[in-house]
């Protein structure tokens, strides 16, 4: 008797576990992103709070609509998005007039459909500070 329960117990707990898993496969192929729709437009991460971090990134494809998580980085440049990756030549050498240095990038990725500029050039303040030498390490110099 103890066996028939526990294999009836078994039996329906099992059946419930396959009936969620169904349910999950349903609802990810009705509100997946490509399902039934082929063009995505997503807008630009809109952090939740401040200006970076963990935030929500609105998309349309005809009347459907939806939300997906994303995260700013908290060192982006505002100039340019996050959603638009370029990269990068070295720093220029200083321009003693605005005491700036300058480089150049070229768009290497754009994100989520993102209007990006093809190169963009930003700029930095430059001091002519020199950096201190680092000190000799102690027990290694014998007189």
């Amino acid at each position: 008797m103890q066996r028939r329960s526990f294999l009836l117990l078994a039996l329906l707990a099992l059946l419930a576990l396959t009936s969620a898993v169904a349910k999950k496969k349903d609802k990810m192929k009705k509100g997946g992103p490509g399902s039934e729709c082929a063009e995505w437009t997503w807008g630009p991460c809109t952090p939740s709070s401040k200006d970076c971090g963990v935030g929500f990134r609105e998309g349309t494809c005809g009347a459907q609509t939806q939300r997906i998580r994303c995260r700013v980085p908290c060192n982006w440049k505002k100039e340019f998005g996050a959603d638009c990756k370029y990269k990068f030549e070295t720093w220029g050498a200083c321009d003693g007039g605005t005491g700036t240095k300058a480089r150049q990038g070229t768009l290497k990725k754009a994100r989520y459909n993102a209007q990006c500029q093809e190169t963009i050039r930003v700029t930095k303040p430059y001091s002519p500070k020199t950096k201190a030498k680092a000190k000799a390490k102690k027990g290694k110099e014998k007189d």
